[in-house]
């Protein structure tokens, strides 16, 4: 028996609207499907009892993003950017062809900078900051040459200090 797909990835979001927004209409994710889900099923796959959730599916580049709302009994947690070595997902990273643009729409839609990560000036052909959505989950943007679809690290990357 093997792995036949990865089907998606779910984020635990505060507000399931707003997050909506901000993936959608601010990094450009497509909706392609969402449910609402309680009962005794829903309760045993979470581990958690009295589960009311609304899941909105997304899509992005070949990826699947499920954002996971729990009405019922609610999301724990702090809404602070999360530290890059806490167990667990770390990051989404995005290639982007227009970084100060992008940062100013995440600060418009509830997400947040965090300016000292900030590498490479204005006239540098790489720059990189790691951003987070309104949770804190975090975004590492990077603007710069080379295909964007290339591993990092790769010939085809093209990273420059």
């Amino acid at each position: 028996m093997e792995v036949q797909r990865l089907t998606h990835l779910g984020i635990c979001v505060s507000d399931i609207d707003r997050s909506l927004h901000f993936y959608r209409d601010v990094l450009g994710c497509k909706v392609v499907g969402s449910l609402d889900l309680a009962g005794r099923a829903v309760d045993t796959l979470n581990g958690i009892e009295g589960v009311e959730v609304r899941t909105i599916y997304l899509e992005r580049d070949g990826w699947r993003l499920e954002l996971i709302g729990f009405r019922a009994p609610g999301w724990v947690g702090p809404e602070s950017p999360r530290p890059m070595n806490q167990l667990g997902l770390t990051h989404l990273s995005l290639r982007v062809d227009d970084l100060d643009a992008l940062c100013a729409k995440i600060e418009a839609a509830g997400g947040g900078l965090l300016p000292e990560t900030r590498l490479g000036g204005a006239d540098a052909p790489t720059r990189v900051i790691m951003a987070y959505d309104p949770d804190g989950l975090r975004l590492e943007l990077i603007e710069g040459p080379g295909d964007p679809r290339a591993v990092p690290g790769s010939p085809e990357y093209l990273v420059a200090d």
